[in-house]
């Protein structure tokens, strides 16, 4: 289901100083969206191989921080701020469940396989049509709520917790906080140093579990920072 765009208030087409400068959450929104879009070409225009399978596992992990750090951060100032904004985000938050539904499947099947093709391809779309609905209705509505700094101060948090959120999907996570964030930590551990982990020595290893544990304690901190401004 599509919301009602709206090409005249689209931020698709604004400049960065239009959307508030490079720290707002709106300009770093447009700037992952725009690697989604690009990594998704790429993975269309390859060969099966490894290449390929190293793209879809980059695209993954992007739109999973992504919508992580949507759900904990964005989607309730959305709630808060814009009229409608529950369901404007409930109907974002059945988009990502669905692609976290097909991604669950697409990980279970082997690369090349048919019906793996098939759910690639239908959660591609339904990227896209995220995208969307995010920049042609969602995005401009908070826009025209929140003034530049209110912005930049949401740009600011949503990114600390983009970079320490998971990067693959997990069905039994609530969508939203308080749920999202508390389970959120300790799968953003296990997904980063998964992510991390080469088949090489076990200083690589040791290595991805120090990042790890920084980056899980930057989302604590952001998350914690995020929870005294809603009070």
């Amino acid at each position: 289901m599509s919301m009602n765009a709206n090409a005249d208030t689209s931020i698709r087409h604004r400049t960065v100083e239009e959307l508030g400068g490079e720290a707002s959450v709106l300009a770093r929104q447009r700037r992952d969206h725009a690697e989604m879009d690009r990594l998704m070409a790429r993975h269309q225009s390859l060969p099966d191989g490894t290449e390929r399978e190293r793209t879809l596992k980059q695209l993954v992990q992007l739109v999973f921080s992504h919508a992580f750090a949507e759900e904990t951060v964005l989607w309730p100032a959305v709630r808060r701020c814009v009229t409608g904004g529950d369901e404007l985000t409930a109907q974002v938050e059945d988009e990502h469940q669905q692609i976290n539904d097909l991604t669950t499947d697409i990980k279970r099947l082997r690369p090349g396989d048919r019906e793996r093709e098939e759910k690639i391809r239908r959660v591609f779309s339904l990227i896209r049509q995220d995208i969307r609905d995010e920049e042609d209705e969602l995005l401009p509505r908070l826009q025209d709520a929140m003034g530049t700094s209110q912005l930049r101060r949401l740009g600011a948090a949503w990114e600390t917790v983009r970079k320490s959120a998971p990067t693959h999907p997990h069905p039994a996570v609530p969508w939203r906080p308080p749920g999202n964030a508390l389970l959120g930590v300790p799968l953003s551990c296990y997904d980063r140093i998964r992510d991390g982990l080469r088949p090489s020595t076990s200083t690589t290893a040791s290595k991805a579990q120090v990042i790890t544990l920084t980056s899980v304690l930057s989302v604590a901190a952001a998350i914690a920072v995020i929870r005294r401004k809603q009070r």
